[in-house]
């Protein structure tokens, strides 16, 4: 073994690893891998990385296709909307991860997902079949509905296209 210690990897080259094991778990938006490139970790020695270096990484991932907001939007819908969430929701999480407006509006009208079927699922599985019909139950229903994120449109449309 030599005494020379091995010369270290560049800031760039230990970010785009980073980068590359981040994203090979899931798509993240860009504003989130940004976080996760910035964040240090308790007991972690080395200072903060370079803002040039994290530019050129995100440079990097955006040319390699490695890194999209839009693929992005379109699977997170899939995704929540899988989980039981409602269409307002969704949208509120997709601008807080940093997705553009457009993005989000282009990715829901573009997503085909029945928003109505969904909301009729998760009420059912909650309060079961048939759904309440007196006020209070019917109002609680709402309440757990609005909480999921979907829209009085669909909540509205439960009691009218599935009602006995």
């Amino acid at each position: 073994m030599s005494d020379t210690p091995s010369p270290r990897r560049s800031g760039y080259a230990r970010l785009l690893d980073r980068a590359t094991r981040v994203l090979a778990m899931r798509d993240h938006s860009e504003q989130e891998l940004r976080k996760k490139l910035v964040a240090t970790f308790p007991g972690q020695k080395e200072e903060p990385p370079a803002a040039e270096d994290i530019e050129k990484v995100i440079a990097t991932c955006l040319e390699q296709h490695w890194l999209d907001d839009a693929r992005f939007a379109r699977q997170f819908i899939a995704s929540r909307a899988r989980k039981g969430y409602g269409s307002r929701r969704v949208r509120q999480e997709l601008q807080q991860k940093g997705v553009a407006r457009e993005l989000c509006d282009a990715a829901m009208a573009e997503c085909e997902t029945d928003w109505t079927q969904i909301a009729w699922d998760q009420a059912t599985k909650k309060y079961g079949e048939p759904l309440p019909t007196e006020f209070a139950q019917k109002a609680k229903v709402q309440r757990f509905l609005l909480y999921r994120g979907f829209l009085m449109e669909d909540i509205q449309e439960i009691y009218r296209n599935f009602a006995d």
